[in-house]
């Protein structure tokens, strides 16, 4: 019995052992960060087909991307972000890579088949299924603790109407200080058109991406501003 017992406690301290438990666990994680991109990527796939306008993409945001976005978070402090859009959740991996916190986060997805699978992705994240047309009566009483919007949206898909409804949706939500990310696809560094109370603080390339984009940082103004046009 205590031979038996000597011999356990060898083989418990075998570094062979611990070694291939090691690779082991480094196994299962890999397998599951796979499995995750693979039900994303079908998920995306799946909205493609059924509507692509909506989706205004031809593959899901890289991670290059979704790092870039949310990099632009890094001094925002406490308070509330919301992100626009979310989809398979690539930009929403990022934000909570980048230290935001589940209970900060609120995903806004218009998709019900694509807000089921955020939910199963992020058990502790707020995900609302809605528009972005009524983003503040999504929102109800939390809205006064945004600080920051991150838009997945494909504006430029879009009719100008339902831009102009969304924008008028961040006024509202946004006060001054407030923080706006927004991706195009449009390169021009000069191609932006936001509200006159948006001001734009940084833009910045992401070729690492199908298509390469440009993600742009605007701040709300407590005036108005002269827009980039």
């Amino acid at each position: 019995m205590a031979a038996a017992s000597l011999r356990s406690r060898i083989r418990g301290k075998n570094p062979i052992n611990a070694y291939a438990r090691r690779k082991f666990s480094e196994l299962r994680l890999r397998t599951g960060i796979y499995r995750a991109r693979i039900d994303a990527y079908l998920a995306f796939s799946r909205e493609l087909l059924t509507d692509p306008r909506d989706v205004g993409a031809v593959c899901p945001s890289s991670p290059y991307l979704a790092q870039a976005m949310a990099a632009e978070l890094r001094n925002v402090g406490d308070g509330l972000v919301v992100e626009l859009g979310a989809g398979t959740g690539s930009i929403t991996r990022a934000l909570l890579q980048q230290g935001v916190a589940p209970e900060r986060l609120i995903l806004i997805e218009r998709s019900a088949k694509l807000a089921v699978h955020l939910r199963k992705q992020f058990p502790f994240v707020r995900v609302i299924e809605g528009d972005a047309r009524e983003l503040n009566k999504l929102l109800g009483s939390d809205a006064k603790e945004v600080k920051a919007v991150v838009s997945g949206l494909p504006l430029r898909s879009m009719s100008a109407g339902v831009v102009s409804e969304i924008v008028q949706q961040l006024k509202q939500l946004l006060t001054g200080g407030g923080i706006l990310i927004q991706f195009t696809y449009d390169l021009r560094p000069w191609s932006v058109c936001m509200d006159t109370t948006m001001r734009r603080e940084r833009t910045r390339l992401v070729w690492k991406n199908l298509p390469p984009a440009r993600v742009n940082t605007f701040v709300r103004a407590t005036e108005a501003v002269q827009p980039v046009v």
